[in-house]
């Protein structure tokens, strides 16, 4: 008699027979042994889904882990859909990257044997390289796609794949569910014969990195006479170091201090298991580092270098920046610049504008309206935000809270935490030359255009039942929002019923953005007293929920300054917890 579990394990030994790795193989014929069929289900009920920007999950076997097999039914999926659908980009061609993570070259390499085998052109990156560099390299080559391997700042044990299309952004809308369809009809164990050994034809995209690191520098030179600021640099045992290194170089700048020990790539990631910069204790050793060597200001990457965070000195200790707070400080830049008609991202005669995410702090948009430059608010990703000049306007700057900065979007239409590296350096060394730091210049924004304090908090499901739960609870107090929150009325915005371009810009106050109106989404707005506000948003990469919460209030002189900062973080606490309560409230009963 076929039972489940007996269906379970021909699907396993199929796949065991047609993988090419064998250290998944060596997986499977462990749990077949042991007769886990617990762990075998999470590998096999299902497949992983082609999102929006590609895919992410565990290394290991199975259709629901990442290897070569999976890889390797991507690859063909991409094929079938530009022979079929995209013809013209046989000829134009796929950029391939990857980053320093495990099996990330292997998976490249069998990505683009798959895709050179079946007439596509193929130019591969010459090593492990920052995802900024793709996604410039794109561009650079004029080709029809991009594919990087890449988890980003996920755990060690991940890998991915992103895929980036002819403007030089990720994939949208209707395109990623038609690439995903065709990806979702290949059979990964017929994959073609001799697909994962052999040579194949590509050409070389070594001009892409030279060419990337000339561009970015060229508009980040030190001004004469500007005293060098020491900078510690860490790039979390991924590939940001030598890149960022090289563009220093080129614009005239001193090499940073490393922090040795997370300097080269190491898929291991033995002092950052969870290298997200956002992630406390992640910076410890870049804060030792940094006081070690009496340092002026810390930059740190995510592995593939497409974020930035930033620690500062102060009288408390180094701290770092918030995403929000970095995200204001270098658009004021961006339009500061652009205010006095120095060089920015070259906006090619059309009307400049900025643009940040609806789960984002709301001091950009009152930087640019006083600037008198449109601001455009996006669903979050940087797949929206790169586009948000539509045809009409460019971009010139971009930023979400999870440290995603584009600060040089005419090069690269994505977060590059390299070319935000160096616009750092350059406005950090501006204020020392007034004796000032970047906590000084926070503090200028703040009276001028009030204190903005955002808080986030992250409730992580625990596997599949576990996320459901969190989908259940998040269903539940939209039918049942809470009446108020922290002692606040709440009034509600949800982006996925029907809102038609109303948004929550700023200040508490949903508006319409002419033009730009929103898809729906997954997204709750709770709008409580003056200009606070919760967001509330399940994660498009993780299995977790966020929860961000936005105070602000006005401040009439420095001297206030520490006390309505202290009573504003203490609000953005406050609206956190009594939003987790009220959604765990339901996931607790059961």
């Amino acid at each position: 008699m076929t039972t489940p579990e007996s269906r379970l394990a021909d699907r396993a030994s199929a796949w065991r027979d047609a993988d090419p790795d064998p250290q998944t193989r060596a997986e499977l014929d462990q749990l077949l042994a042991s007769g886990d069929t617990a762990a075998l289900a999470e590998r096999f009920d299902g497949s992983l889904a082609f999102g929006t920007a590609g895919l992410r999950a565990e290394i290991g076997a199975g259709p629901m882990r990442m290897n070569r097999l999976v890889v390797g039914r991507v690859a063909a999926g991409l094929t079938g859909y530009i022979t079929t659908k995209d013809p013209a980009a046989a000829t134009a061609g796929v950029v391939v990257g990857y980053d320093g993570r495990t099996n990330s070259a292997v998976f490249a390499t069998d990505a683009a044997r798959v895709l050179s085998r079946a007439g596509v052109s193929v130019s591969m990156l010459p090593g492990p390289l920052p995802t900024p560099v793709l996604a410039f390299a794109v561009r650079h080559r004029h080709a029809a796609y991009g594919l990087m391997v890449t988890a980003s700042h996920n755990p060690r044990q991940y890998n991915g794949l992103k895929v980036y299309v002819r403007d030089g952004g990720q994939l949208l809308p209707p395109v990623d569910e038609q690439i995903a369809s065709v990806i979702d009809a290949v059979d990964p164990l017929r994959l073609p014969a001799g697909w994962a050994a052999g040579p194949f034809g590509f050409a070389s995209a070594d001009d892409s990195v030279n060419a990337y690191i000339t561009a970015v520098a060229a508009r980040g030179r030190p001004a004469p006479g500007d005293r060098q600021l020491k900078v510690v640099h860490t790039a979390l045992h991924g590939v940001g170091d030598s890149t960022l290194r090289a563009v220093l170089a080129a614009a005239s700048w001193p090499a940073p201090v490393p922090v040795t020990a997370q300097q080269q790539p190491d898929p291991a990631f033995p002092t950052a298991h969870y290298p997200n910069p956002e992630e406390p204790s992640v910076l410890d050793l870049a804060r030792d580092t940094a006081e070690q060597a009496r340092a002026d200001l810390v930059l740190a990457n995510d592995p593939d270098a497409d974020r930035l965070a930033v620690m500062v000195p102060g009288p408390g200790g180094w701290r770092a920046l918030t995403g929000d707070e970095l995200g204001a400080l270098l658009g004021d830049a961006v339009l500061t610049r652009l205010a006095r008609g120095e060089p920015v991202s070259d906006p090619g005669g059309r009307p400049p504008v900025v643009a940040t995410t609806v789960v984002s702090g709301s001091l950009l948009r009152r930087l640019a309206l006083a600037a008198g430059v449109r601001c455009v608010t996006t669903l979050t990703g940087f797949k929206w935000i790169a586009r948000a000049g539509g045809n009409d306007a460019a971009l010139i700057y971009g930023y979400e809270q999870a440290l995603g900065y584009a600060v040089r979007p005419d090069l690269v239409a994505d977060k590059d935490g390299i070319s935000a590296a160096l616009l750092v350096l350059a406005l950090a060394t501006e204020e020392a030359a007034h004796g000032r730091t970047l906590s000084d210049r926070l503090d200028d924004l703040a009276l001028a255009h009030g204190l903005h304090v955002t808080g986030l908090r992250t409730l992580k499901a625990d596997g599949a039942a576990g996320l459901a739960q969190l989908n259940d609870a998040v269903e539940r107090v939209r039918k049942e929002p809470p009446q108020e929150l922290a002692g606040q009325p709440v009034t509600v915005t949800d982006l996925r019923e029907g809102a038609s371009g109303l948004v929550d810009l700023a200040g508490g106050h949903a508006e319409r953005s002419p033009g730009q109106p929103l898809p729906p989404a997954d997204v709750l707005i709770w709008h409580l007293g003056g200009d606070a506000r919760v967001m509330i948003r399940l994660s498009g990469t993780e299995p977790e929920l966020k929860i961000y919460a936005e105070a602000v209030q006005p401040v009439r002189s420095r001297a206030e300054l520490a006390a309505a900062r202290a009573d504003a973080a203490d609000q953005a606490a406050r609206m956190l917890a009594a939003a987790a309560a009220a959604i765990l409230d339901g996931v607790h009963d059961e």
